[in-house]
């Protein structure tokens, strides 16, 4: 198994999701209609953190609940953990083994909170802490760098966010994601040629807003820990409130704008990025207006539903780290001075 193989088998794994565990993520949500819940307190470390800005948004969008990030050191390190009264506790790790995380749980439990894991392991520290249990079904996960976990974890945020809201013309949208990503599969050949132009990048942005808040990211991530670029992220926003003025002519932007509410805000801004300060724009989009921009265009189907974009367009963005990675001659399976599982405390 490689890093490679690993992404190519993301649809097989979304789709095994679909299969095996909406049926409880159903029940899941059944069980939590009946809670006296007005809050999410969620829980994650890396990658699993990303899928976490994801929930923000779309459990916020979608089911109207505010959602609130946990910083696991009041709860470790400092024992000074917040109220978590009519909160639901959500804890995100692929492996599950992460003491800091599943001490967040355990003091949810403490106070009287429901509790939620959503992870690769069933049997983990995690989920044992846990009263509700999301398995992602991604299987054995290889190599160091996430891929087909993150994917997984978002299909299980957005299948519960579903569930809880009941509305069928959102199971339909959730189905077609399997599908969609295999299409994305197929830019595998344009990307590799095209990340020789990166080969001696050192450093860049990734911007995204909304939804894909969290993609920026997670791709800024993967950046980082396979081909050692400082990649810094923000939402195209807080772009605009200082970090622009590091952009000067050639500097690497790349940018995830699918069409949806926040397509204009960022055809602004990466328009202007491009005619006055003449930067080197990669864009991951649906959008012709968009792509039409970059110098580096990667198109993704057409037909992707705003909400389940991050799970298609963040998988462009891992082809381009990959082929990236070994543009630059670096080990896309043994990252330097990372290990699988992290457990921090």
């Amino acid at each position: 198994m490689s890093l490679k193989s690993e992404i190519f088998e993301q649809p097989d794994v979304l789709a095994e999701f679909l299969d095996k565990e909406i049926d409880h993520v159903r029940e899941i949500a059944q069980a939590l209609r009946q809670s006296d819940i007005e809050f999410i307190f969620l829980a994650a470390r890396g990658t699993s953190d990303n899928a976490g800005l994801y929930a923000k948004y779309l459990w916020g969008a979608h089911n109207h609940l505010p959602i609130a990030l946990a910083a696991p050191s009041l709860f470790s390190i400092y024992a000074a953990p917040p109220s978590l009264r009519k909160a639901l506790l959500v804890g995100i790790s692929q492996s599950g083994q992460s003491p800091d995380i599943v001490g967040v749980l355990q003091e949810g439990q403490r106070q009287g909170a429901p509790t939620l894991a959503i992870t690769n392991d069933p049997k983990s520290p995690l989920a044992q802490t846990a009263d509700f249990v999301i398995d992602i079904h991604a299987g054995k996960e290889h190599a160091v760098a996430a891929t087909k976990t993150y994917t997984a974890q978002l299909m299980a945020i957005a299948a519960l966010s579903t569930a809880l809201s009941d509305a069928e013309d959102r199971w339909k949208a959730l189905k077609q994601v399997p599908k969609l990503v295999q299409k994305t599969l197929g830019l595998d050949a344009l990307i590799a040629n095209e990340a020789e132009r990166y080969r001696y990048m050192e450093h860049c942005v990734v911007l995204g807003r909304g939804y894909n808040y969290a993609t920026a990211f997670e791709w800024a991530l993967k950046l980082k820990e396979l081909t050692y670029v400082v990649a810094e992220p923000y939402s195209s926003a807080d772009f605009q409130h200082g970090p622009v003025a590091m952009v000067s002519q050639g500097f690497p932007v790349l940018a995830v704008v699918p069409g949806g509410a926040v397509f204009n805000d960022m055809i602004g801004l990466i328009s202007g990025l491009v005619e006055e300060k003449k930067t080197e724009l990669v864009v991951i989009s649906d959008e012709k207006k968009a792509l039409s921009l970059a110098h580096t265009p990667l198109q993704i189907p057409g037909d992707v539903t705003e909400w389940v974009s991050p799970i298609v367009s963040i998988v462009a963005a891992q082809l381009f780290t990959y082929h990236l990675t070994l543009a630059k001659g670096f080990d896309t399976e043994t990252p330097r001075g990372l290990k699988k599982v992290t457990k921090t405390t």
